[in-house]
């Protein structure tokens, strides 16, 4: 609650006990941002009052504006439509929270105390058969983002990652390229080695798929020639092999593995995203075998008779889950069980937040009620944290016919079109060739990250990259642009802010629009960090930029004759810089100082 709510709210508390001997609870108030089609700047939701004090929600209304009048020499003035008592504040106490939100703690980050334990949010969780897409690229944003709004409410955080290493997928490139690839390396390709693997990963598809075709050509049934596929019996013997630690399978795991790691940390670099910690598949899932040894030793899970473990989910409305195939090879969900396993037994963590797609949901369910089933305590600290489909224009990305929409060459088309962009429209006339790849570079990624967090995490959503990059509009660059603006005025005042002394003067309508948006940024960051949701960052900034472009459109800063008012919009604009700049890093963006 802020700082002018939680004093409206006291006061009515205080009024409603003393007049009435009636105990509320300021948490049952209803206080928000008055309108902006009314005058006021909060405002109290009086129908519940009303019924507790047995008037009309007019009469309350008026009965409750004029006792806060009385009682909060702040306020100055109020207004009531219907059952809204809208309340407007003093211009002396706006400016008195200007002075308090330019004070240099005001941006200091909570800090966790040391004996709190941490959250773990996980995200990116790659295959190490493809490059990373778009819909990585909105997971990666999310988790790294989620992190950082997570730590600016003081909690600990530790960002991990889950590399797929092993299983199925993973083998098909590998036995692609031992057929098919003729020896070649990322070197002998100049293919980056994710993208050289993914393409023999698209390789395998194209030949199963003609195999498949061939048998069913023989007049078998789908079923049946998938059962009598070479292909894929040969991909599980890899796969088996690879668990029985077979020397010459493990060489290549290892060499073509490597090759995508390199690939990811480029792109990882790139985009901005870094980790505390990684695991790795191969490494966890034999944590998660032992669980399943634990549940068949329980009862709670239970074997057919090809030696298939499973777990009967049919009263929980769910149905029955393979946690061990009949080969003893083990599944991601025998994996995502001794992962969890091993980081609860190395953080404690109070919650573990897995930042994963909406077509896992089943996944989770599941998860989380076979730890239960198997008396794990800590079982209710798993949380899925679904988000939707990202598309293009174009339509949905997929990955085996080889149309995935790569985020490398995602990220050099926004390098390219910011390139395009600010040439044409002069903004690196003046700089050299490395401040103006900053400045693409930086522009670029602004519209990445910003289109994309702006949208909650549960929704699907559409990509336009043309419609990312504009310089006006609920963008990326429109904020970086609003903040350059910003720092041009600060640099051609040549005033040093600690000189300056802000006096009470006559605020207009956007000015003190602009001073209630800046004392909202705190309960911005607590309610992104409770909902989880980077989306209500964003859109806030976007909200200060654009009351900020319109202020300064209407009045001049520097021309400004009057010096106390001149100095009030020189400290005030300074403010709206540092709000951006702190809420958008929140985003993982940068923002330039020239433009």
């Amino acid at each position: 609650m802020n700082h002018h709510a939680s004093v409206v709210a006291s006061a009515t508390v205080s009024y409603v006990q003393e007049k009435y001997q009636l105990s509320i609870d300021t948490e049952t108030l209803i206080l928000q941002p008055t309108r902006k089609d009314f005058e006021g700047d909060i405002t109290l939701v009086v129908f519940p009052l009303a019924k507790i004090l047995k008037k009309s929600p007019t009469e309350a209304a008026n009965e409750i504006g004029e006792a806060l009048i009385d009682k909060i020499s702040e306020i100055n003035r109020f207004n009531v439509v219907q059952g809204f008592l809208n309340i407007s504040m003093s211009d002396s106490y706006w400016i008195d929270q200007l002075k308090y939100i330019s004070q240099d703690d005001f941006f200091g980050q909570t800090m966790p105390s040391d004996n709190e334990s941490p959250i773990l949010v996980e995200y990116s969780s790659p295959n190490t058969n493809k490059p990373l897409h778009l819909g990585h690229i909105r997971n990666n944003l999310l988790g790294n983002s989620i992190s950082r709004i997570l730590a600016a409410n003081g909690k600990r955080v530790v960002k991990v990652n889950l590399v797929n290493d092993r299983g199925v997928h993973i083998c098909k490139s590998m036995l692609a390229w031992q057929k098919w690839g003729e020896g070649e390396t990322p070197e002998s390709s100049k293919l980056k080695g994710d993208h050289l693997v993914g393409k023999y990963y698209v390789e395998f598809d194209k030949h199963y798929k003609e195999e498949i075709a061939q048998l069913k050509a023989t007049g078998i049934s789908d079923e049946e020639a998938e059962k009598q596929s070479v292909l894929m019996a040969e991909v599980r013997e890899m796969l088996k092999k690879w668990e029985d630690n077979d020397k010459k399978t493990r060489q290549l795991w290892h060499k073509m593995n490597n090759w995508v790691y390199d690939g990811f940390h480029d792109t990882y670099s790139r985009m901005g995203i870094t980790f505390d910690k990684i695991y790795y598949e191969s490494d966890t899932y034999l944590k998660g075998k032992d669980l399943v040894k634990l549940g068949l030793n329980q009862g709670i899970l239970f074997q057919k008779p090809d030696g298939s473990v499973w777990i009967d989910l049919t009263n929980e409305g769910l149905d029955e889950k393979l946690l061990l195939r009949s080969d003893g090879t083990s599944v991601y969900m025998t994996q995502d069980l001794g992962t969890a396993q091993l980081r609860y037994n190395e953080f404690h963590p109070q919650k573990m937040i897995y930042v994963v797609g909406n077509e896992q949901n089943y996944h989770f369910d599941v998860l989380k009620l076979i730890l239960s089933k198997i008396k794990m305590p800590w079982a209710e600290t798993i949380q899925h944290l679904s988000y939707g489909m990202v598309e293009l224009p174009a339509g949905k990305m997929k990955s085996r016919e080889g149309t995935v929409v790569d985020a490398d060459d995602l990220m050099e088309q926004m390098h390219q079109t910011a390139k395009q962009m600010t040439e044409e429209l002069g903004k690196t006339g003046d700089m050299t060739a490395g401040e103006a790849f900053e400045l693409h570079r930086k522009v670029s990624l602004a519209a990445l990250k910003y289109f994309i967090l702006k949208v909650d995490p549960k929704k699907n959503m559409l990509f336009n990259p043309a419609e990312s990059i504009d310089f006006n509009g609920n963008t990326g660059p429109f904020i970086q642009y609003t903040y350059a603006r910003i720092c041009s005025i600060m640099r051609k005042s040549g005033i040093q802010l600690a000189d300056i002394e802000i006096n009470t003067i006559q605020l207009t309508l956007k000015e003190r629009m602009i001073v209630r948006l800046l004392a909202q940024f705190a309960s911005t960051i607590q309610e992104a960090g409770q909902t989880f949701s980077p989306a209500i960052v964003a859109n806030y900034c976007y909200d200060l930029a654009k009351e900020f472009n319109q202020f300064y459109h209407d009045h001049s800063i520097l021309q400004e004759p009057d010096q106390s008012i001149r100095d009030f919009r020189i400290i005030l604009a300074n403010q709206v810089s540092k709000v951006l700049q702190t809420g958008m890093s929140l985003l993982g963006i940068e923002l330039p100082e020239k433009m």
